[in-house]
């Protein structure tokens, strides 16, 4: 018999699914302070569809002050966000987050500060912002894509790909989605990120050698 909601389970679950540290439902319930915001959030959120918004304002600050994640009430989140660590992690008012994302510590969705409206990003399935990563603007970034840590979007990326570096730059992978329970888990590297200049340098450097080699063998 669970001693807490259903409707938190699958968020529970895809925790544990994620994370390897994660040993136990009951330890991600009372521990895991990227799941208390979550949770919180979704009741600072019914709080403020229902016009309810200073009670909802208060309920955000006290789940920041515990968790040290602001979520502003009028975010819309999807199922299966799991926050990992999550200090810092700032999520903007027009901010929506799809199904089954994973966002690290410092992770910022923000605005760019000179919008009214729709200002901040909206967030497809599946996706993976790295640790310090920032994402500026009404933009949108596409299922199954990857935000490398410490990169600064302020354009859309498109799904299936790979964002690095600062302002971020886009490379397009064929990285396959693992499926387990229905549920579709993130790849979760933060570190093996493809650098398209790192790669071009590394053409570059080649189309050198070659090109020193054919001025030899005609000097010769």
């Amino acid at each position: 018999m669970l001693f807490w909601s259903k409707k938190y389970q699958y968020d529970i679950e895809r925790i544990i699914e994620c994370d390897p540290a994660a040993k136990s439902a009951f330890q991600v319930y009372f521990l895991y302070p990227g799941f208390k915001a979550v949770k919180r959030h979704r009741t600072a959120h019914r709080l403020f569809v229902k016009g309810h918004e200073l009670r909802a304002a208060l309920h955000a600050h006290r789940t920041r002050k515990k968790t040290g994640i602001e979520i502003h009430p009028a975010a819309k989140i999807g199922k299966g966000l799991f926050i990992d660590h999550g200090a810092g992690v700032v999520i903007g008012e027009t901010a929506e987050i799809g199904d089954n994302c994973t966002i690290y510590q410092g992770v910022t969705l923000g605005g760019t500060g000179k919008q009214t409206g729709k200002r901040h990003p909206t967030i497809g399935n599946n996706v993976m912002i790295g640790a310090g990563a920032k994402v500026l603007g009404p933009f949108t970034v596409g299922d199954n894509a990857k935000i490398a840590a410490g990169a600064v979007v302020l354009n859309e990326i498109p799904p299936d790909s790979t964002a690095v570096g600062v302002p971020a730059r886009v490379v397009t992978r064929n990285g396959e989605k693992s499926r387990d329970r229905g549920r579709i888990k993130n790849d979760l590297d933060q570190v093996h990120m493809p650098d398209p200049v790192s790669s071009e340098l590394c053409r570059l450097r080649a189309e050198i050698e070659k090109l020193k080699k054919t001025i030899e063998d005609k000097e010769v």
